[in-house]
């Protein structure tokens, strides 16, 4: 490469691998981070933050993460529904019994930039509470663009 060249990333030069977590005995702010730096693609070496370099995260045993501490009873999830009334508050405890999938979704969410790209990254993350899920096809790689 010229030294009075600059690479630029383009959507088609890059390439979106698969990644499979087991979240089972995690805690979940670093299982956050940790999926939320492969989504944006920051281990590539080909990445910019204007780009869509990143790559798709499958979460599965997402009933087995871990939160430290008491948060189970003291940390709180707010929903505003925009009419007077309607601001409900749960405990991460609630959260986990009703649906831990949420859990894991809004960590990751609040750890990504909040700008457009953040919708993008949001969509290749799936979580499953169990060890099946359904993206046995997309597994298979070609050796070639490994």
């Amino acid at each position: 490469m010229d030294m009075n060249k600059v690479f630029f990333q383009r959507r088609e030069d890059s390439f979106h691998r698969w990644h499979i977590i087991n979240a089972q005995g995690k805690v979940l702010g670093r299982l956050a981070t940790e999926v939320a730096t492969l989504l944006m693609g920051k281990g590539k070496p080909e990445f910019s933050r204007h780009a869509d370099v990143g790559d798709y995260v499958i979460i599965i045993n997402a009933q087995d993460v871990v939160l430290s501490g008491n948060k189970l009873t003291t940390k709180i999830y707010t929903r505003i529904s925009g009419w007077m009334g309607g601001k409900k508050e749960f405990t991460a405890g609630q959260m986990m019994q009703k649906d831990c999938t949420e859990v894991i979704h809004l960590a990751v969410q609040r750890m990504l930039p909040k700008n457009n790209l953040a919708r993008t990254f949001q969509t290749r993350l799936k979580v499953y509470k169990g060890q099946e899920h359904p993206h046995t096809a997309q597994m298979n790689t070609p050796k070639n663009l490994v």
